[in-house]
């Protein structure tokens, strides 16, 4: 099944590459900050088609569309295009995010960083590759010698779950923080070791699904900021390369004790 999901992963980011530097008409969701292009609908268009041709039984759900839910076992969590305000703004850090679960537990995945035509993917036990070379997450231990990545969520000015005083307590401990707008391709990159660790305080599943099961296939952790396993309507998710994990959980604890 991995074939298939990375197949339409570059399928899909081909027609998103196409429309890239274009003007576009924007729909706004519930902010001036969260918006659609028509895009995202073409990219999810030709991922669910696919879908439902190769795979006609099983359930969707897609960052536009919502829920297409069926009997089966199987579930394919989609991100047409992770990373729409950069996408719409000309700046080329965007990615097509691909999960498939099955019984609710992900088994394979594959995010497309478009641009830079690098197809991370992995699947369950067989640990996580970009463009057929193995990952591993970074070995570093010192949170004071780590690059970090963070992402703000579309309701930032009302400061959801302290994301503003947990960025400032990371800033005053980590040796760099970065902030790329596709959390998809935060992820792929801690998975890589370019990153010891990302963190943010509101994720969908489809923000995190692929990327989650690729980092743990390159030896990373994911969980949620009280060190809980991530399952179903989890928002806070912290991935690392796992040695620098519990330092992080201490940082997010502590600011939300204040």
């Amino acid at each position: 099944m991995i074939d298939k999901v990375v197949e339409i992963a570059r399928e899909a980011g081909t027609a998103v590459r196409k429309g890239f530097g274009k003007k576009h008409s924007l729909e706004y969701k519930t902010n001036l900050s969260n918006f659609v292009t028509e895009t995202d609908k073409e990219s999810e268009r030709i991922i669910i088609d696919f879908v439902k041709k190769e795979f006609p039984s099983h359930s969707v759900l897609a960052e536009e569309s919502g829920e297409h839910r069926s009997s089966s076992e199987y579930l394919w969590v989609i991100d047409p295009l992770d990373g729409t305000s950069n996408f719409a703004h000309g700046l080329p850090i965007f990615s097509v995010s691909i999960g498939v679960q099955k019984n609710g537990e992900t088994i394979c995945g594959a995010v497309y960083d478009v641009m830079r035509d690098e197809m991370f993917y992995a699947e369950m036990g067989s640990g996580s590759y970009c463009n057929s070379e193995k990952l591993s997450v970074s070995k570093n231990d010192d949170l004071k010698k780590s690059m970090l990545v963070t992402g703000f969520p579309y309701d930032i000015s009302e400061n959801p779950d302290f994301a503003m005083e947990r960025f400032n307590a990371f800033l005053k401990e980590a040796r760099a923080i970065r902030r790329l707008g596709s959390a998809a391709i935060d992820f792929c990159y801690v998975a890589s070791g370019v990153f010891d660790g990302f963190w943010e305080v509101s994720l969908n599943s489809w923000d995190a699904c692929a990327g989650s099961l690729i980092v743990e296939e390159a030896g990373g952790v994911v969980t949620d900021f009280n060190e809980k396993r991530i399952t179903k309507g989890t928002k806070q998710y912290l991935a690392s390369n796992g040695k620098v994990h519990q330092a992080m959980i201490d940082i997010l604890k502590a600011v939300s004790n204040i």
